[in-house]
């Protein structure tokens, strides 16, 4: 009874929750899109020159849904390529490649190869979060491990002046993340955005410029 009393609280929240509102109004799908236009607006981040964009667990879409509306040209051409990857299947979008399969998979990395011609990437975006179980000390392993393997793959990938963003929580390993991500970029900065809710630990980091790849550390 109490937890079925508690998915009742959730979802009164959820439906009053004025981000989910603001969602549904401008076609996204889902509340997440907001985050992300605040991290790309207070870093300035900017889409003069073509971009190679990849969104990492991009299901259900609205990162992508984001990216695509920054880097669509008034005739209705992209200014750039954006690849999605997911393992859940993901309803399309106009002007997004997607890929369903694991990242860390050797099939779905030539996937990826092909659809960006082998070309170095210039932005890395990830909302990855790993299934919780409630245990601190379990959690807090099973995020930090999502954000090495986000870090990972965007080490491999992204030119020397590229940029990732990724969803971390604050809690115990926050501090390691941040550290393991100051190895690799010479700018490494934290952002609350105010979509995200006030009870929530999440918070993002905006990773730029590499200073070393896998293979020099």
């Amino acid at each position: 009874m109490a937890k079925d009393k508690s998915t009742k609280i959730w979802i009164k929240h959820h439906i009053e929750d004025p981000y989910v509102k603001l969602a549904h109004q401008k076609g996204y799908r889902a509340r997440a899109a907001f985050k992300l236009i605040e991290l790309l607006d207070s870093e300035k981040i900017n889409f003069k020159n073509k971009k190679i964009v990849i969104d990492l667990g991009s299901s259900p879409g609205s990162w992508s849904q984001v990216m695509r509306e920054r880097m669509i040209l008034p005739d209705g051409s992209m200014n750039g390529k954006i690849i999605a990857l997911d393992m859940l299947p993901m309803e399309p979008i106009s002007g997004v490649d997607f890929i369903q399969g694991d990242f860390r998979d050797y099939d779905t990395i030539e996937k990826l190869k092909k659809y960006i011609s082998n070309q170095s990437v210039d932005i890395v975006i990830s909302d990855m979060a790993p299934n919780l179980t409630g245990i601190a000390s379990a959690d807090s392993a099973r995020v930090q491990h999502v954000c090495e393997l986000a870090m990972e793959f965007s080490v491999s990938h992204l030119k020397n002046n590229g940029v990732m963003i990724v969803k971390a929580f604050h809690g115990a390993g926050f501090s390691q993340i941040v550290f393991l991500y100051k190895k690799f970029f010479k700018s490494v900065v934290e952002i609350k955005p105010r979509a995200s809710r006030a009870n929530s630990s999440e918070t993002f980091l905006i990773a730029r410029e590499l200073k070393q790849r896998l293979l020099d550390f």
